[in-house]
């Protein structure tokens, strides 16, 4: 079976043209075929507030109306996904740039309201795996902004991780799938304020634990939940870890944090 690496880039790092150069030149050295999945909310608020367009954001998560629909298009499957793949060409990497339209490649549902309405969310509801596996066959590199779309022709706005780890659980099927999860930290930390304090393995007990104590918390939580269903529906290896450590943690040299599966009594 093929192997198959699946990234999936945020935080600071976007929108950090040093760090976002370090990161792709570390990308670029990882064998085989690999996904890039690539966030850039920041960017996006402040192209927003550049053309008087507010932001509103609950639990982490942006309300999207149509006028912030048409601010991340334009920056997520536009400036900043176009960025990449022409920064990924400059390094010899034969880059696609994609969202879940291009291609029929991953559908998704407008989100129901219920307690919250954040509008134009897409929840997604199909990976064409067979169509990006075509893509990965032909020595391309697909780089996915996180917008899909809902087979009546409206682009939605997707959460990242959860793009990363639906692409990652459908490639299976034809591969043995690493998912990356990388940004400005070292991995999952028991102490925010100390980059050193890297839980290095994580179970779904461990995991329970950890939250419970309230060690992990806010954003990381919905991070680790999609993690976790990845590993349970058969990706190999899940890693969350800083940007510049992409390539050791590919590699299998122990940094970052490793997800597994508890083993069984």
């Amino acid at each position: 079976m093929n192997s198959l690496t699946i990234i999936k880039i945020g935080g600071n790092v976007i929108d950090n043209p040093d760090a976002l150069t370090h990161f792709l030149a570390s990308f670029r050295g990882i064998h085989g075929h690999k996904i890039l999945i690539h966030g850039g909310g920041k960017i996006a608020t402040q192209v927003a507030e550049k053309l008087g367009i507010s932001t509103t954001m609950v639990e982490g998560r942006r309300i999207t109306d149509q006028p912030m629909l048409d601010v991340v298009t334009m920056v997520y499957g536009g400036l900043v996904n176009k960025q990449i793949v022409a920064k990924l060409q400059a390094l010899g990497v034969d880059a696609i740039g994609l969202t879940g339209a291009d291609a029929n490649t991953v559908l998704s549902k407008k989100r129901a309201v219920g307690a919250i309405d954040y509008g134009f969310v897409g929840d997604i509801e199909e990976v064409n795996s067979g169509q990006i596996q075509y893509f990965v066959r032909q020595n391309l590199t697909p780089v996915f902004a996180p917008l899909t779309y809902d087979r009546t022709g409206s682009l939605l706005n997707t959460n990242a991780d959860t793009m990363a780890s639906a692409i990652a659980v459908d490639m299976v099927i034809r591969n043995e799938v690493t998912l990356v999860y990388c940004f400005e930290k070292k991995g999952v930390l028991s102490d925010p304020d100390n980059d050193d304090s890297v839980i290095t393995e994580l179970t779904p007990e461990s995991y329970a634990d950890y939250k419970s104590q309230g060690v992990i918390n806010k954003g990381m939580i919905p991070k680790l939940d999609n993690a976790f269903k990845a590993v349970e529906k058969g990706v190999k290896r899940v890693i969350i870890c800083h940007a510049n450590q992409v390539a050791e943690a590919v590699s299998g040299s122990g940094v970052g944090t490793v997800l597994r599966l508890g083993v069984p009594a």
